[in-house]
């Protein structure tokens, strides 16, 4: 009866399989991967972690090249995808990801969410991540001693945004005179702009649930966890059982001592069989005896991934760094620093950078090089 149950089930379920095509439901299969992976960067964002955010934007741009979805929902999370891994890597003035090489990635990220107005519910909140990445990507670019890409960067927001007037005319100022240390760069901190695109990933994902793959994962984690504490719980009720039974058998035991006590002193002998204790072992449930097998997965290379979203695509694809040559210090340049340290006094480092042209160093590379300096006795 059991085997008709059985044979009766699989052929039913053989018969929805037929009933319904293979490429609707691959789609709605793909759709939900896509849905998890893009719930997966949106939560790596919020939580800063760098490294887990490329691994799993990698393995979005792999879904997205080999099924591409038609729906207008995932080219919104295909796009926002790529927004937040330029505002991710917005610091890092050497990563590529356009095929203009002096496209900074905060002002690709610009490029991006102009396209990304229609997503946002509250206009507030879309002129001011358009503010913060303005002032940002000079901030940015101020803080690696480059002042010309500082320029770019404004008046290619000039060209293409309604910056407030204010803004606009105190960004010209900050750039002209290279105060890295402004108050409304700090106003409009990077922080802020992290926290800013945060609240509209949590109001994008608030009204495009994207959590059908993670429910039933969900549910699935819980419904483990139900039966292994029933495991559990049968373990300790088998080893009351047999403490019982042990404790009863050696109450047995000694009330026949007690009688051959009684015997021998009445001169009678009597020999009886010896209950041997039980020898059945119970196993233990033991968390190293249901580990789960572990996958890996083949990390793909940079030959494999694709440009993300350019003019010409809207791919999103891993982040390509140019390993910079070292620059040597000139007599120009150590005479710079001798002098900056003459009028502002060693210690003064980020002063004296913003006094001459360093050439893109830092404040560190100025303190080192003080530092050689004097071991060579070129300076007092």
């Amino acid at each position: 009866m059991e085997a008709e149950t059985s044979n009766k089930s699989v052929t039913e379920a053989n018969d929805a399989e037929q009933s319904v095509s293979f490429q609707r439901v691959k789609a709605v299969a793909t759709g939900w991967i896509v849905d998890f992976v893009f719930v997966s960067l949106c939560r790596h964002f919020k939580e800063g972690k760098f490294e887990d955010f490329n691994e799993t934007l990698t393995v979005f741009e792999a879904i997205s090249q080999s099924s591409s979805p038609t729906a207008d929902e995932y080219a919104e999370k295909t796009m926002i995808c790529a927004f937040i891994a330029r505002v991710m890597h917005g610091k890092h003035l050497d990563s590529q990801f356009e095929e203009d090489d002096s496209v900074m990635p905060l002002v690709s990220a610009a490029k991006i969410w102009s396209r990304l107005e229609v997503t946002v519910a509250d206009e507030s909140v879309f002129e001011n991540i358009t503010v913060l990445l303005c002032v940002q990507s000079v901030a940015v670019c101020l803080e690696n001693g480059q002042t010309s890409s500082a320029s770019s960067a404004l008046n290619w927001f000039k060209n293409n945004y309604e910056l407030p007037q204010k803004v606009r005319a105190k960004l010209a100022t900050i750039v002209s005179q290279r105060e890295t240390y402004d108050p409304l760069l700090r106003r409009f901190s990077f922080n802020k702009l992290l926290e800013t695109v945060k609240s509209f990933l949590d109001a994008y994902l608030q009204k495009n649930p994207s959590d059908n793959l993670l429910k039933e994962a969900t549910k699935m984690v819980l419904s483990s966890q139900n039966c292994e504490a029933l495991e559990d719980s049968g373990t300790e009720d088998a080893e009351t059982e047999d403490t019982e039974t042990k404790d009863k058998s050696l109450s047995e035991t000694a009330c026949k001592m007690k009688v051959e006590d009684v015997k021998k002193k009445e001169g009678t002998v009597l020999r009886t069989k010896r209950k041997l204790m039980s020898t059945k072992i119970t196993d233990v449930w033991k968390p190293d005896s249901c580990k789960k097998p572990c996958v890996s997965i083949r990390r793909l290379s940079k030959n494999e991934l694709s440009e993300i979203i350019s003019d010409k695509s809207l791919n999103t694809t891993v982040v390509q760094k140019k390993r910079k040559t070292r620059q040597k210090w000139t007599w120009q340049l150590d005479t710079y620093l001798r002098k900056g340290v003459d009028c502002h006094g060693p210690g003064k480092w980020s002063r004296i950078l913003l006094d001459y042209d360093f050439e893109g160093r830092t404040a560190t590379m100025l303190k080192d090089r003080w530092r050689v300096l004097l071991k060579s006795h070129a300076v007092s």
